[in-house]
């Protein structure tokens, strides 16, 4: 199996411009090219998965086993010719000191050689004693190679060239010059998500074309398939599918579009089918016995979600009926009565007795710990009780405020912030609403609790009982 991961010596240095670019470029020429992104990112992915044709999946330390990690990426990567990994931020940048969660140690789980992306901007013969300082600091790391990107001018280009080639053994992959081309639009919290862009084919094409003048993508695949041939790759788990007898609408439009592709294959496999619902132009839902409201940016589109009167009226009357909701995030906003961002307003469902303010700095960013409480409505497993600690993460600039009455949470904040810093995951109805994104990994396996929620909640009307 072939592989190869993308990396740099620090954030903002083009990883994500080459890994898009150099995805195109393979399928272009008839390679089936299987993304994964380390870390927990949604924006990214669907900028991977848009450019490969294939879900993007997330490998991540935290939130995942090393097991689970490697059987994510020979899973999926088996039903590939490729499989292509974006790192975070540097090379080397771990949240610990020890470097266990770092892009070089899961370059070596995976066995995958690096292509180190390297933004030139002010620098000549230093990058030699940058590339020997990235190769050297691990020496168990291959380094498949370069791409020196933002280089100003042909001289430029020559001067890095040179060096490279005196004082390392680290072969130049490819040289990208300083192009207005070269470019993501960006919106308030970074990049604009694919989803959100309708030009995504277009600025693929455009970026896949510069990468395959400026890259050697066949020296790429060459040096991906020698390394990767030396390992042996585990054999792939089974992931059988039930035979779906819930319907569970997903709220998948410009505004929502953050989900991780094996959380909505583990809904299926739980026995969801899953029914697309767009927020901005579905006038009512469609049969449905459950909601999972995901994130994304629903302030960017507050105006466009609050003229759909149809429809919120229609989710806040279902909510009151007893819909099983799960809402993540953007879903837990949308559910609020109103949305504030600076002079802006806009109506939103008002299933959620509080509004929903954006502010200039983060309310809750990162990794966070979260405690169940006694509250949370999801059945458990087994003997499992009140008490369980698992990993999540968030990332929000909106808190809650004028909020109506007493809330009961389904989390304690072991770490992180959440709705205020002790509590996340409001409970009311057969709503469940929080600022956490979930994960479903061995840690927490959240897709079966929802469904078998969602399924008993059916059962309990359909025998005319109430909620």
């Amino acid at each position: 199996m072939s592989g190869v991961y993308i990396s740099a010596a620090h954030k903002s240095s083009g990883k994500t411009l080459c890994t898009m670019g150099l995805c195109a470029a393979l399928r272009r020429r008839g390679y089936r090219v299987q993304p994964f992104k380390k870390g927990p990112d949604y924006i990214d992915p669907l900028w991977l998965g848009e450019a490969s044709g294939r879900a993007c999946h997330n490998l991540d330390f935290y939130t995942m086993t090393r097991h689970e990690i490697v059987d994510t990426f020979r899973r999926h990567g088996a039903e590939a010719d490729i499989s292509i990994v974006e790192g975070t931020k540097g090379l080397h940048d771990s949240v610990d000191l020890a470097g266990h969660q770092s892009n070089a140690s899961l370059a070596k789980l995976l066995a995958t050689p690096v292509v180190l992306v390297i933004d030139t901007e002010g620098m000549t013969r230093g990058i030699a004693a940058l590339l020997q300082g990235l190769q050297y600091f691990d020496r168990d790391i291959t380094l498949a190679g370069v791409i020196l990107n933002n280089v100003a001018s042909a001289r430029h280009a020559d001067k890095l060239r040179g060096a490279v080639e005196a004082y390392t053994d680290v072969g130049v992959l490819g040289v990208i010059p300083r192009d207005d081309a070269m470019f993501l639009r960006e919106q308030h919290l970074g990049l604009v998500p694919a989803n959100e862009t309708s030009d995504a084919g277009e600025i693929i094409g455009r970026i896949g074309r510069i990468i395959e003048t400026r890259v050697d993508v066949g020296a790429i695949l060459a040096r991906s398939g020698s390394i990767s041939a030396q390992s042996s790759p585990l054999p792939a788990s089974p992931r059988a599918r039930a035979t779906p007898d819930i319907r569970v609408g997903i709220t998948r439009d410009e505004a929502f579009g953050f989900y991780y592709p094996g959380d909505l294959e583990a809904l299926q496999r739980a026995g969801a089918e899953l029914v697309a619902v767009d927020t901005l132009r579905d006038r009512a839902l469609p049969p449905i016995d459950g909601l999972f409201m995901g994130g994304g940016f629903p302030e960017r589109h507050m105006h466009a979600l609050s003229a759909n009167r149809s429809l919120r009226a229609e989710i806040r009357r279902a909510v009151a009926r007893g819909l099983p909701v799960y809402a993540e995030c953007g879903g837990l906003m949308y559910l609020a009565k109103r949305m504030v961002w600076g002079d802006r307003r806009g109506e939103m469902v008002g299933a959620l007795e509080a509004d929903v303010v954006i502010r200039e700095r983060p309310q809750g960013r990162g990794y966070v710990r979260l405690r169940e409480t006694e509250h949370a409505p999801w059945p458990r497993a087994g003997k499992a009780r009140p008490g369980r600690v698992f990993p999540a993460h968030e990332f929000h600039y909106s808190e809650l405020r004028n909020a109506s009455g007493n809330f009961e949470y389904a989390y304690d904040v072991v770490r992180g912030h959440g709705i205020d810093g002790r509590h996340d995951g409001i409970v009311f109805g057969n709503v469940l609403a929080s600022y956490v994104h979930l994960r479903d990994t061995h840690r927490n396996h959240w897709t079966k609790r929802f469904v078998s929620f969602v399924r008993d909640r059916r059962s309990r009307r359909r025998a005319g009982n109430v909620y």
